[in-house]
């Protein structure tokens, strides 16, 4: 099983301010770094009006910085909007500064702002973002090769090349990750009988037969339920109608379990956010099986900080003795021999 720290870094009006959110994530990273989760993970998405993270590699190599043995997971990663030469450079300092604990999701992204916003074409995401594992794979050779006529030599060379998974759930996107990724990273384990389908008529590794399936988005421990939902409804209705007004833009309608509109008893009804004593936490996690990923999401839609150090504390004091042992690195790069 697999416990994750999640920052986005959405700072909305109405929430923390934006230097405290973003002092206290590397704050709470470390705390689970300390306490032994295995993951810290980073969105990535551009002009949002809240300030969702859109540099997530300088997040993570703060965050990197600030910690000893947690992997670090960018995801995902908007590659079709980066310069790969560059990626690659960065990737690498990346990799050498963490003392190899990077894992890269790779994603198309779907926000046709972001596309014009760095001058490419939604249209053409799908070939951008080969053309990125290209050139990833092409640097961490460590020879020279060449790139649109350019002779390219990528250094520093990390030790260990981070893995490099490709995100998405269509089965198009399961496939293409059998040929070109470590690992497909489906958001709710959507087509994993496809990827592990084409990846054995390859003749590789076989990856399982389950992916990880998240847990719920959010989870926060407390005594008082009442109190917190209270707290916590508000900044979840910011993120739920967020990433609905993005499909808007993207497909034309709404997408998702509240492409209807966002009911906030129907939100605190769907299992997506969890708002728990100890005791039905350590219930919730001891029914996920092994192959499942338990979220902690402490900064939720810019929520105070204090009231995400409260959750934490709480998890820790009155839950983590209880699953710990449950803590297992789940991610296993789909190498082949």
């Amino acid at each position: 099983m697999e416990f994750v720290i999640s920052f986005d870094m959405r700072a909305p009006s109405f929430g923390a301010p934006r230097e405290q959110l973003y002092r206290s994530a590397l704050d709470m990273a470390e705390w689970a770094d300390d306490l032994g989760f295995n993951v810290v993970s980073t969105g990535e998405h551009h002009a949002a009006d809240d300030g969702y993270l859109p540099s997530p590699l300088p997040m993570i190599s703060a965050i990197a910085a600030r910690t000893q043995r947690v992997k670090l997971r960018p995801n995902v990663l908007l590659a079709p909007l980066y310069e790969p030469v560059k990626l690659a450079e960065d990737l690498s300092v990346i990799q050498i500064l963490s003392g190899g604990r990077l894992q890269v999701v790779i994603g198309a992204g779907y926000r046709p702002y972001e596309f014009q916003m760095f001058g490419t074409r939604r249209e053409d995401r799908k070939e951008r973002y080969l053309e990125v594992f290209e050139v990833l794979r092409n640097a961490w050779t460590g020879e020279e090769f060449e790139y649109k006529g350019r002779k390219v030599k990528i250094t520093p060379q990390p030790e260990t090349p981070p893995p490099l998974l490709l995100g998405g759930a269509h089965p198009a996107v399961a496939r293409r990750a059998a040929h070109i990724a470590d690992g497909f990273f489906p958001p709710g384990g959507e087509n994993w009988d496809v990827y592990r389908e084409e990846r054995l008529k390859l003749g590789k590794v076989d990856p399982g037969e389950k992916f990880h399936a998240l847990g719920p988005i959010y989870t926060h421990v407390t005594d008082d339920v009442e109190a917190a939902w209270a707290k916590v409804l508000p900044h979840a209705v910011h993120c739920v109608e967020s990433y609905s007004d993005w499909t808007i833009e993207a497909y034309g309608r709404a997408a998702g379990p509240f492409a209807d509109g966002v009911d906030p008893q129907m939100l605190r009804t769907s299992g997506a956010y969890q708002v728990l004593p100890p005791e039905q936490a350590i219930e919730m996690i001891n029914t996920m099986d092994d192959c499942s990923t338990f979220i902690l999401f402490p900064l939720l839609g810019g929520i105070d900080p204090d009231f995400g150090w409260e959750g934490l504390r709480k998890f820790e004091r009155e839950v983590w003795p209880h699953v710990r042992h449950r803590a297992g690195d789940m991610f296993i790069p789909d190498v082949d021999n």
